[in-house]
């Protein structure tokens, strides 16, 4: 009874719009008091502190800092460019840029709503041109930017590393493969629609063109090939790289380019402080919350229900699958990972699946909820960004739901293609 007046509680907290963090933190409080009164209320502090407290944590606000700074300078504009000019004349033209940039850009900031801004701006206006409808148009470059989850660097895998004490190198080797299975799928439709609706071919760039383009962005292309190139030869880990990412995309935006000034730089900081307040308040309460459910053994109480069922890793796959889409469609990506991976991690562990390709189908599931009607976050971002009705985004979105979900199957039941590269470069 009282357990259920709590998840009541949750709930109402939920619709009526409150702060995430209290909606995780209130009823987590009401457990305790229920529950578990002679906790200490000193512990409840600790676990919440303790939520925050790692140095895994510190790559976060270094890895959203570099992206504020390459989507308010050029380095993202540059990467995009290189994209264009190798891929700009195949059938589908602007469509594979934007599927492409996005990606590239992903490779280099690790937070897809950073890149929902940064390609709106810059691909909408050519994805008009180039005569794709505004439906496919919007719901391209929102779909796109869930790559930027899955291709290394990625916020999502340090949160999940961190939640689960996976080794984020491998995290990232996995979803190097996982993100290019996404954007060839995506690639796939845009090359379908582009001969479903005569889109023209762009002009070709000839060779000196093209390396003229990428002669010019080559400070831009260096950032990739700087982070992913120190992480995978072990030369410093995830949280090194995204200190130098900071100090490399400073150097290069305000004193090589010159395209920040002090003040731009200035209010770029201020912004990612923001942004980074915000994850952090989460994962804080996200420790209390996972404190509980350890408490609770609600991995144990899943695992006697599988159990029962017969479902073995199949059927534990699908209800992960499910638990997660539902998630996606109510609260924020980072608030469907603080709830949900605590109980599921264990059980998955009990079950023997690989905790890399584990980590990848939460990534996957966390980047589908974000593009999925009716509180997709990148929904909003898109619409902010171009001031377009949320109701014209999601009309764009459903097909590439459809290919996210045909992916997210595959990902799921064929595990090699997340383990493969993180055991031909780690064993």
């Amino acid at each position: 009874m009282i357990l259920g007046l709590i998840v009541i509680l949750a709930v109402l907290l939920l619709v009526l719009g409150f702060e995430m963090f209290l909606v995780l933190a209130l009823p987590a409080l009401a457990y305790k008091g229920a529950f578990y009164p002679n906790i200490p209320d000193l512990v409840v502090v600790q676990k919440i502190l303790g939520g925050v407290d790692h140095t895994t944590l510190l790559a976060i606000p270094f890895f959203v800092f570099a992206a504020n700074l390459m989507g308010s300078g050029q380095i993202a504009r540059q990467l995009v460019s290189v994209v264009k000019a190798l891929l700009g004349h195949t059938r589908g033209g602007m469509g594979h840029v934007v599927v492409g940039g996005s990606m590239a850009f992903g490779s280099v900031s690790g937070s897809a709503p950073a890149t929902v801004a940064a390609m709106a701006r810059m691909a909408y206006p050519e994805l008009r041109r180039s005569g794709y409808s505004d439906r496919f148009s919007l719901g391209l470059i929102v779909s796109s930017a869930e790559t930027a989850l899955l291709i290394p660097p990625s916020i999502t895998m340090i949160i999940y590393g961190w939640m689960t004490g996976t080794s984020i190198a491998r995290l990232f080797a996995g979803g190097l493969a996982v993100g290019l299975v996404l954007g060839l799928a995506f690639a796939l439709y845009v090359n379908f629609v582009a001969r479903r609706d005569g889109i023209a071919r762009a002009e070709r760039a000839d060779w000196p063109t093209r390396l003229r383009t990428i002669w010019a962005a080559k400070w831009a292309i260096g950032m990739p090939v700087i982070i992913l190139g120190g992480i995978y030869s072990g030369t410093f880990t995830a949280t090194e790289a995204a200190a130098i990412s900071v100090v490399y995309a400073i150097l290069v935006e305000v004193v090589i380019l010159r395209s920040l000034t002090l003040r731009g730089l200035f209010e770029v900081t201020e912004q990612s402080a923001i942004n980074t307040c915000i994850i952090f308040v989460l994962l804080a309460m996200g420790g209390l919350v996972s404190y509980f459910v350890t408490l609770a053994q609600v991995p144990g109480a899943i695992i006697g229900f599988l159990d029962a069922m017969d479902a073995g890793w199949i059927g534990f796959l699908l209800v992960v699958n499910v638990c997660f889409l539902i998630a996606g469609m109510f609260i924020d990506p980072n608030s469907a990972l603080l709830i949900l991976v605590p109980p599921l991690y264990p059980v998955a562990a009990a079950l023997g699946i690989d905790p890399v390709h584990f980590g990848l189908i939460v990534t996957l599931n966390i980047g589908l909820g974000m593009i999925t009607p009716p509180f997709g976050l990148d929904i909003f971002v898109a619409s902010s960004t171009l001031r377009k009705p949320v109701a014209t985004i999601i009309a764009g979105v459903w097909p590439f739901l459809a290919v996210n979900l045909i992916v997210l199957l595959l990902i799921t039941y064929v595990p090699q293609i997340s383990l493969f590269i993180p055991r031909l470069i780690f064993g």
